[in-house]
C-alpha cells in the first residue's frame, strides 16, 4: 500500500515548513495531499505567499491516509486547533495509531486534540500555550514519541521531513534523499 500524507494548510501557515514538508516527502516517493480548510483552495501563509492546495479537507477519506502533518505558523496553527474536521482527524488517527506530525507552533493543535504523548518539541515559547507537560527544550530538533513526531521550527523543517521519509520509506530512501539534498 502506498503511503499517503495529508498536509492541511490554514491561512497563516509557515511557508518554509509547508513547502519543505510537501517537497521532501514527494521527492521521497510519498504521495502528499495538501488540503485547504474550506472550499477555496488558495491559502495564504504568514508571509503573504499564496499556495493552491490540492483539495478541500471535506473531500478527505481518512481511511486512505497514512499520516497527517501540520505545518506551523501561529495564525495557521490557531485555525488548525479550532477546526472541527482537523481535530476529528487527529483524534481518529491517534486512536488508530496512525502517524501524526507537527512542527513549530502546530503541536498546540495536537495538544488541543489531546494526542500529544510524553515527549514533544515545538517552537520555543509555544510550549507555554500547551497543557501537556512533556516539552523537551534540549531534546533535539525532531522528537518521535510513539506515533507522534514533532519539530522546532523553520530551520528544522528539512530534517523533520527527512525523518518522516525515513519512517515511511526506510533508511535507503532517506540516505539517498539526504545526499541528493546535500545534507550530509
Amino acid at each position: 500500500m502506498k503511503n499517503i500524507v495529508l498536509v492541511p494548510l490554514a491561512n497563516g501557515f509557515e511557508e518554509i515548513e509547508a513547502v519543505s514538508i510537501i517537497d521532501i516527502l514527494r521527492r521521497g516517493d510519498v504521495e502528499v495531499i495538501s488540503v485547504s480548510l474550506n472550499t477555496d483552495l488558495y491559502v495564504t501563509g504568514a508571509h503573504n505567499m499564496t499556495i493552491k492546495a490540492d483539495n478541500s479537507i471535506d473531500k478527505v477519506n481518512i481511511d486512505t491516509i497514512t499520516m497527517i502533518v501540520l505545518p506551523g505558523g501561529w495564525g495557521g496553527t490557531q485555525e488548525l486547533a479550532n477546526n472541527t474536521k482537523v481535530q476529528q482527524i487527529l483524534k481518529t488517527m491517534d486512536i488508530e495509531n496512525k502517524l501524526i506530525g507537527a512542527i513549530c507552533a502546530a503541536p498546540f493543535a495536537l495538544d488541543k486534540a489531546g494526542v500529544l504523548k510524553d515527549k514533544f518539541t515545538c517552537y520555543p515559547s509555544v510550549e507555554t500555550n500547551i497543557k501537556a507537560t512533556g516539552y523537551l527544550k534540549d531534546g533535539g530538533n525532531v522528537i518521535w514519541d510513539k506515533n507522534i513526531i514533532t519539530s522546532k521550527g523553520p530551520s528544522t523543517a528539512m530534517e523533520f521531513a527527512l525523518e518522516i521519509v525515513k519512517k515511511l520509506q526506510g533508511d535507503v530512501k532517506y540516505l539517498e534523499l539526504k545526499q541528493g539534498l546535500l545534507l550530509c
